[in-house]
């Protein structure tokens, strides 16, 4: 078991008074395999901090009941982790039980209880503010492409305060009680949409096995796509790997829906430039990174400011010069750590002329400036020939942004999956 990441403010003395619950960094090192990879992850943002939220971004009630979320790896193994996330907590994350087991359909899993999860041989974990904390090391059989339960026992007085708000995979929560090695669905009534501290699911897998992160803003997360059905570009990508006989490479989807490069958000989270070195860099086994980003950077300046809770904010305007010089930065941060970086060309969005022109003239940059380590070129995929300012009419999900189903399955298709593999393998 290790601590990945902990916050600047989580020193020794409070360290010091989680020591029931948490563990040093170093307690178990001897033990730690060698070559974890990530086969399933997501990226957390903060829940707007606001007195009158917007149902939508109102929190299930969680504390002394049973979480329970469906996660798909996309690479297979024998010993897995899990990786919890107290980031942008202001009090410490309580699990009072931890438990894995198979999926059989919606919050039903195999009969007996699945996996219990354990930090430093303890079944209860408390995770101070900003903190993050990798699972003993658990054996069991980890199938690419299954679904599995993971089932957390909240401590008594817990609240979610951050999340991935859009995970278009429905996950429950049961009413009061320990419900983590129940396997019917009866206690499971509560429904919510969106995936909440636990980030990553990672497998001891043989060298040279790898993980391509996917990170970018809602096209990446799939937003608009079919609800439990798994057909967000990032899925289908790793069905395509699967069936090409890559089985030695997974697809992490790091997409925040309404995320920009350059931009924090109060509902969006954190500027990707500057979330890139934790929700990819520090990821275990990744070594590509496929990268979507900057039609929110374009588009939010046009949006009117409002009163109450703005999620468009800050309305920055952006040039092709602002964007270029962020995606320099990603860059830059990729090649000191060894991981190789794909420019995705932006896709069609309908958008006014000179908002169009940046689109156009970042596109151009992508695909001639010879800064990334390959392209992948959507906006050719997903634009229609005649009016190329526009998505093909069968790929748009209704919204002229967001692609359908079958665009998202375009967009899968036009990844070169061996430059990618290769570019992860090597």
């Amino acid at each position: 078991m290790t601590i990945r990441t902990l916050a600047a403010a989580c020193g020794a003395a409070l360290l010091a008074q989680f020591a029931p619950f948490v563990v040093s960094s170093s307690a178990f090192a001897a033990g730690t395999p060698e070559h974890w990879v990530a086969v399933w992850a997501t990226a957390l943002q903060p829940i707007p901090q606001h007195a009158e939220l917007p149902s939508l971004y109102r929190a299930p009630e969680v504390a002394g009941r049973t979480v329970r979320q469906i996660v798909y790896p996309t690479l297979s193994g024998k010993t897995a982790r899990i990786h919890l996330s107290n980031a942008y907590g202001k009090t410490p994350l309580v699990i009072d039980e931890l438990r894995i087991a198979r999926s059989v359909g919606g919050a039903a899993a195999v009969e007996g209880g699945g996996s219990r999860v354990t930090f430093g041989g303890r079944g209860a974990v408390r995770i101070p503010p900003g903190g993050e904390l990798d699972s003993d090391p658990i054996v069991i059989d980890v199938v690419e492409g299954s679904p599995y339960a993971i089932s957390a026992f909240m401590g008594p007085e817990q609240r979610i305060v951050a999340w991935h708000r859009v995970s278009n995979q429905v996950n429950y929560v049961s009413g009061p009680g320990n419900h983590t090695a129940d396997a019917s669905a009866a206690p499971f009534r509560g429904r919510f949409t969106q995936y909440v501290w636990v980030t990553e699911l990672s497998v001891e897998a043989a060298v040279p096995s790898a993980a391509v992160a996917a990170i970018g803003d809602s096209i990446t997360d799939g937003m608009r796509s079919s609800l439990n059905l798994n057909r967000r570009w990032p899925d289908l990508l790793a069905r395509r790997l699967a069936a090409s006989g890559a089985q030695s490479t997974a697809i992490v989807n790091l997409g925040i829906s309404g995320n920009r490069l350059l931009s924090d958000s109060p509902c969006y989270g954190d500027a990707l430039a500057s979330r890139f070195d934790h929700d990819v860099l520090r990821r275990p086994g990744v070594k590509a990174a496929i990268l979507l980003i900057g039609i929110n950077d374009i588009n939010f300046a046009a949006m009117p400011p409002h009163g109450g809770l703005d999620c468009d904010f800050p309305h920055t305007s952006v040039t092709a010069a602002d964007l270029i010089a962020g995606y320099q930065r990603v860059i830059a941060a990729a090649r000191r750590n060894g991981v190789k970086v794909f420019g995705a060309t932006l896709t069609p969005a309908s958008l006014p002329p000179e908002r169009e022109n940046i689109r156009l003239a970042v596109n151009r940059w992508i695909r001639t400036g010879h800064a990334f380590d390959g392209v992948v070129d959507f906006d050719a995929a997903l634009r229609d020939r005649a009016q190329p300012d526009r998505l093909q009419r069968a790929f748009d999900s209704g919204d002229h942004i967001h692609p359908s189903d079958a665009g998202y399955a375009a967009m899968a298709d036009a990844v070169l999956v061996e430059a990618v593999v290769s570019a992860a393998l090597k």
